[in-house]
């Protein structure tokens, strides 16, 4: 008996894309809109680490002392200049235009391999990116390393779907 495999490699390529860029799309949205309700989350965070509301961070060390100092600067941020939050929706709106982009490849890999080329440069540019720029702005190492490593783990989907399109292209053309 034949495997559908052997009798289906286009499919059996497609799959595999579809399925790779479909869970790096939503991987993508869903890290951008947990920017919208940041000042939730880092409560119920601080509450998981015991920490008390209006804990002062000076009160802390490691990661207990920087949530605490994050959550302070978002709420106290959030009281008196809730404009401020604005940019966070921005950037949960870029993370789903970036997830809408991946459609094209989810409907035709070859012709839209492109984009990606442009995800894997995207994935390799978070992680200097949040080492730079987390340096200039005080973040913790952990805290940088954390957010470098969304860059390099988006790599792997990615990089599969890439190399499957290429080899669908190198079987079966465009």
């Amino acid at each position: 008996m034949v495997s559908y495999a052997a009798a289906n490699p286009r499919g059996v390529l497609l799959w595999r894309i579809r399925i790779v860029l479909v869970f790096f799309s939503i991987a993508l949205v869903a890290s951008g809109l947990t920017a919208i309700p940041l000042e939730w989350e880092l409560n119920v965070l601080a509450a998981a680490l015991g920490l008390p509301r209006g804990a002062d961070p000076q009160n802390y060390s490691g990661m207990e002392h920087w949530i605490a100092k994050v959550r302070e600067g978002v709420c106290e941020t959030g009281a008196r200049y809730p404009f401020i939050a604005y940019g966070f929706d921005w950037l949960a709106f870029a993370h789903i235009i970036l997830g809408i982009l991946f459609l094209g490849p989810l409907r035709d890999p070859v012709r839209n391999r492109w984009v990606l080329t442009f995800g894997l440069i995207a994935c390799v540019l978070v992680v200097p990116w949040s080492l730079v720029f987390g340096l200039a702005r005080g973040i913790p190492i952990y805290w940088r390393l954390i957010d470098a490593s969304f860059g390099a783990l988006g790599l792997i989907p990615l990089w599969l779907a890439r190399r499957w399109t290429v080899e669908l292209e190198s079987i079966f053309g465009t």
